[in-house]
């Protein structure tokens, strides 16, 4: 069993007939870094809820099935608890923000105020994650000052610094410009380094290939395909789920370049370069 394991889970909000989590099942390792893709209607938020506890604690609905984090059933047990294992990131950031804090470092202190830790201890968490979040530099600035990336990343950073095994963020860069987008994929990678597991949904599909170690792909509330980028993007029927593949797949497949041993596409510039490089060495030998 993984520190996410999810079985036959399935949920409806109220007065509604549709599954919007249809009957979903699969296990999340120590560590991994999982891209969540779909359309609008895929049920990818729901899932970030499920996971974080919301629902079916603070989201009434019909709901089936089980969600163990570190082995505890999520419907088991409080939201509270579940928190001190799991840390969800919205995609707006302002609705992070407490909205009552008047610089960033006070923004980060308010979770770990409220679990009630010594000043020490608060202190240094807080250090700790202005430095991972490599926003030292912006911790006397009021939140509501900064940048979209920069407020990102003090969301994140106020979630870190409570020190949750699991990290869930719901569409994090979907308002973000290329280089915020940049900054905060940038982040995850180092949190990932760091042994945090990491659920990450997305629609920016050309980034998420090159970072995620596999991909849950869902459609209308059901699990398509649970296994590598290059796996799930060199799948024939994408189109079908109204989803497209990476630039670099899609030219990859109509150059007809792939990987020998196990048929895949590349996902990502570093892998096109390295099958061009392996078929120019076997074409000159």
């Amino acid at each position: 069993m993984g520190i996410i394991s999810v079985e036959n889970l399935k949920y409806k909000y109220p007065d509604t007939d549709k599954l919007v989590l249809n009957d979903l099942s699969f296990d999340v390792e120590q560590g991994e870094y999982i891209g969540l893709i779909g359309k609008n209607t895929a049920g990818k938020s729901t899932l970030c809820f499920a996971l974080a506890g919301l629902v079916p604690h603070f989201f009434n609905g019909a709901y089936g099935g089980k969600v163990l984090i570190n082995e505890l059933e999520v419907r088991q047990h409080e939201i509270g608890e579940i928190s001190s294992h799991v840390g969800l990131v919205f995609e707006n950031p302002f609705s992070q923000m407490t909205g009552s804090k008047y610089t960033v470092y006070e923004e980060i202190a308010f979770g770990l105020e409220n679990m009630g830790l010594d000043r020490e201890t608060m202190i240094h968490r807080i250090d700790e994650s202005l430095e991972l979040l490599d926003i030292t530099g912006i911790q006397d600035k009021n939140p509501f000052d900064l940048s979209g990336g920069q407020m990102q990343r003090v969301a994140i950073a106020s979630v870190i610094a409570m020190k949750p095994d699991i990290l869930i963020l719901d569409e994090p860069t979907s308002q973000l410009d290329p280089q915020g987008t940049d900054e905060v994929f940038k982040v995850i990678e180092n949190l990932r380094k760091e042994g945090i597991t990491i659920i990450m949904a997305e629609h920016k599909i050309d980034k998420m290939a090159g970072y995620a170690d596999k991909i849950l792909f869902m459609h209308d509330g059901k699990l398509i395909d649970y296994s590598s980028p290059g796996e799930v993007f060199s799948r024939d029927d994408l189109e079908d789920y109204g989803m497209t593949a990476p630039a670099v797949t899609r030219i990859s497949k109509s150059l007809g370049i792939q990987n020998k041993q196990n048929g895949l596409y590349p996902v990502t510039l570093k892998e096109l370069s390295r099958e061009i490089g392996d078929t120019y060495e076997l074409h000159r030998n």
